[in-house]
């Protein structure tokens, strides 16, 4: 499958965060930022003195990969000064990644219709000045003043022109020939000036169907090469010389196409090449929803606009042509450009912004890929994989320099922030790729194009795949065997599960539960949605999403488990959106306690209390309960779970299982400005200072004896701020995973780093035990969850001084290999 813009967000691995030296005040930003539906478009101009379309339109655009009703929504316009909203009502629904049009009042010129609109008003939009407000209700704005952005209902709002009523600022002034839209990957940065730029208007409808004016429906039919070759338009910079002016007649040999997906197109190349070598001779011809009647060989000439294609916030440009395009095809069956062997350099990048900077290709693997961008290459040798193969999507990622940090089981591990693994290469087979595991073998051979895109940068889109010889990497189990009196500890994120996921991805999870980490006598559980997944409605509870789990359990031959949980608000703690996830205990009551005590509910503190004032014997307040859930840390994001255990007669143990927010909005490790912003570093980063200080509070009440584990998806790496702010730099509690050798320290992989966002933290109380990342799911294309569970294991006999000899610490618990 092709890759779809905007297709799917997932976290991603960052560099430390810049801090410019000069800083520029703006106007605090708007709180109408939307993470699915945007407006995407706005003309007013329609009918006016030589405009081509008859009427005014808005356009909405849907970023997910799902429909989403627009049923009871409506599209509010008022004047640049004005404080009344006219108001236009919605019907439907927006496809998937799709469009949807609404015409509204016509004038008296034009030639043009618009395509068949999904909803029309009669709304007279100002050409020039003018504000737009999708709203999720029928009640008109009033009252808002200049701050429509923050009122109630409000999904998104544009203010154009000469108004103050916008997102921090407002967008493009317009005029009857211009319309203002939202950039290709339709990011939404709540401020209007930089998502929205004015041209030539285009619409598109539910149906796909689009009009541009300016189109053509023959365009030139000249078959004489144009003045202007494929190394003018990528100049010698990353940002076209050329960008934003209309090319005709570019000449190229067709190298690769995209069928599928709303980024459809073709890659094409010159053959003959100039002199210089910081200048691309290939680039991508887009053609958006519609498929491109060309084939590879073609010899072909292009006519369209040059635009800067950043597919995300942060990301860099990719150099491309846009519509309208005109393709005249002169000859077919034309040899290709011979491809060129990937070669990188050592660093990975230069600092600072890049696209300020000269190209330096023989010094940063950056640069190298930039100056072959849309060009044909080659993965010439063999190469490992340092994923499993993404067999929906066709993507595997390959280390071209096997000997940077590598994994005992085939993977490069991301060993901290400075070390990205610049040999990592990302391929995208065109036609699919086969499932294989990390520590396959990509033979060489695999050619295709230098494609750059929002879901891991730089990507080898590729025509050929070598072939794939399976590695023979097996999941791994807990040895050896648990002794009477050790207490086991699980962390375990089952990804979304929900109690309509198939009988087989529950089986999956049984196993693991009961082969893998053999019958663990307590589970932290991340990522139980309520009971029926992401249907929304108001339904919060679980239990029925829980029993189907415990029932699988049981079925695979484990012990019926115990269950505490605590449903959170609707729509409060983030994740899939109607899903609720939560984290659960699963304890298995043959072999610990859990200790109930009433009053934890998704809004109440739990506390530590003393026992009595004298003691140093704690309790908590509530058992479950939830860690300050009112706190604005908190917020889209879950609450820990505390829960009190008595094990191995009557020995207290507090857990608390976490689930910090995600990455999402950091920059990518390809981003244009090095190294990358990592914006959500601030909210775990208050996220772990209300459990650290919690911690705290346990060890202080309980005269430093309690002991204490702290786990689950930290969503942070062992190296971060958010771990040294947890761990009060080692001093509360001891981060597990830091005690494997460095080459170990993973239970994820993304972008071709095997890296650790799961942790288990232990108080100093806790004086013997063995811990372990168990292999399952991160490295394996056929996963029943992307995360690989941790466990740890405290020892019995272990509390007095000298230690015996099996309450020394790091006691293997999984044979790594």
């Amino acid at each position: 499958m092709a890759t779809l813009r905007a297709r799917r967000w997932i976290m991603a691995a960052s560099l430390p965060l810049v801090v410019a030296a000069t800083l520029t005040t703006l106007p605090a930003p708007a709180n109408a930022l939307s993470t699915d539906v945007v407006i995407s478009a706005v003309y007013g101009g329609g009918g006016n003195s030589g405009a081509a379309f008859k009427n005014d339109f808005i356009e909405l655009a849907n970023r997910t990969d799902s429909p989403i009703s627009v049923a009871g929504w409506t599209v509010q316009y008022a004047s640049a000064a004005g404080v009344v909203f006219q108001t236009t009502a919605l019907s439907g629904s927006i496809p998937a990644n799709g469009r949807y049009l609404i015409q509204e009042a016509a004038g008296a010129a034009g030639t043009l219709d618009l395509p068949t609109p999904d909803a029309s008003g009669s709304v007279p939009m100002s050409a020039t000045s003018g504000v737009v407000a999708l709203v999720t209700s029928t009640i008109p704005l009033v009252g808002c003043g200049t701050a429509c952005a923050t009122a109630p209902n409000v999904k998104d709002l544009i203010g154009y022109g000469a108004t103050a009523n916008v997102e921090t600022l407002a967008a493009p002034g317009l005029t009857n020939t211009t319309a203002n839209a939202r950039g290709g990957a339709l990011v939404d940065t709540d401020n209007n000036s930089v998502d929205f730029t004015s041209g030539a208007p285009k619409a598109t409808n539910s149906a796909g169907v689009t009009v541009t004016v300016g189109d053509d429906p023959t365009g030139p039919t000249d078959p004489t090469p144009g003045t202007t070759r494929i190394h003018d338009i990528q100049g010698a910079g990353r940002i076209s010389p050329i960008v934003g002016q209309s090319v005709t007649n570019v000449p190229g040999i067709v190298t690769a196409v995209r069928t599928t997906g709303s980024s459809r197109g073709y890659w094409m190349q010159d053959p003959s090449a100039d002199a210089d070598p910081l200048t691309s001779e290939g680039i991508f011809v887009f053609t958006g929803s519609t498929t491109p009647a060309v084939a590879s060989g073609d010899s072909v000439l292009a006519t369209g606009r040059v635009t800067e294609f950043r597919p995300a916030t942060g990301s860099q440009a990719l150099t491309e042509l846009g519509g309208p395009i005109n393709t005249i095809k002169l000859t077919s069956g034309n040899a290709l450009p011979a491809p060129i062997p990937v070669s990188f350099p050592d660093a990975f990048t230069k600092t600072g912004s890049l696209e300020a900077q000269p190209l330096e290709p023989g010094a940063y693997v950056l640069d190298w890929l930039e100056v072959h961008e849309g060009m044909r290459v080659t993965v010439a040798q063999d190469t490992r994989l340092i994923s499993p193969v993404d067999t929906e999507f066709g993507e595997l990622w390959v280390t071209l320099k096997p000997a940077q940090n590598p994994t005992p089981r085939g993977g490069s591990a991301y060993v901290s922030y400075d070390d990205p693994n610049s040999g990592r290469l990302m391929l995208q087979a065109l036609n699919g790729a086969p499932a294989a595991n990390v520590g396959s073998t990509l033979a060489g051979g695999s050619v295709g194009v230098v494609d750059y895109q929002s879901f891991g940068g730089y990507v080898i889109q590729a025509t050929t795949l070598g072939a794939i010889t399976e590695g023979g990497l097996k999941p791994q189990t807990v040895t050896p065997p648990k002794k009477a009196g050790d207490l086991s500890v699980v962390t375990y994120n089952v990804e979304n599960l929900t109690v309509a996921d198939p009988d087989a991805k529950y089986a999956r999870l049984a196993q693991a539960v009961v082969v893998n980490l053999g019958k663990p006598d307590i589970i932290a559980l991340e990522e139980i949605q309520d009971n029926n997944g992401t249907a929304g409605g108001g339904v919060v509870a679980a239990d029925q999403t829980v029993a189907k789990f415990i029932a699988a359990i049981a079925a695979a031959g484990g012990p019926t488990y115990g269950w505490r949980s605590i449903d959170p608000n609707d729509g409060t703690d983030g994740g899939a959106p109607g899903g609720n996830i939560r984290q659960v205990f699963l304890f298995n009551p043959a072999r610990t306690t859990f200790v109930d005590r009433p009053g934890g509910d998704a809004n109440t503190a739990v506390t530590v209390l003393k026992a009595r004032p004298t003691s140093n014997q704690i309790m908590l307040s509530a058992s479950p309960g939830r860690i300050n859930p009112t706190s604005s840390v908190w917020n889209a994001s879950r609450k820990p779970l505390v829960g009190e255990f008595l094990y191995d007669g009557n020995k207290q143990l507090f857990v608390i299982a976490n689930h910090f927010n995600s990455k999402g909005g950091d920059y990518p490790l390809a981003a244009a400005v090095q190294p990358p912003n990592r914006t959500s570093e601030v909210q775990r980063v208050g996220q772990a200072t209300e459990v650290r200080d919690f911690v705290a509070d346990l060890a202080a009440k309980s005269g430093n004896t309690a002991r204490v584990v702290v786990l689950g998806d930290i969503n942070d790496y062992q190296f971060s701020p958010t771990l040294a702010t947890l761990t009060d730099n080692g001093a509360l509690l001891r981060t597990l995973i830091s005690e494997l050798p460095v080459n170990e320290r993973y239970s994820y992989v993304f972008d071709g780093n095997s890296q650790t966002l799961d942790h288990i933290l232990i108080s100093p109380t806790i004086k013997g035990y063995s811990y372990g990342v168990v292999h399952i799911n991160a490295e394996f294309s056929d996963q029943a969850s992307d995360h690989d569970p941790q466990i740890l294991r405290i020892l019995t006999g272990c509390g007095s001084e000298p230690l015996p000899e099996r309450c020394h610490p790091g006691s293997p618990v999984v044979d790594v290999r």
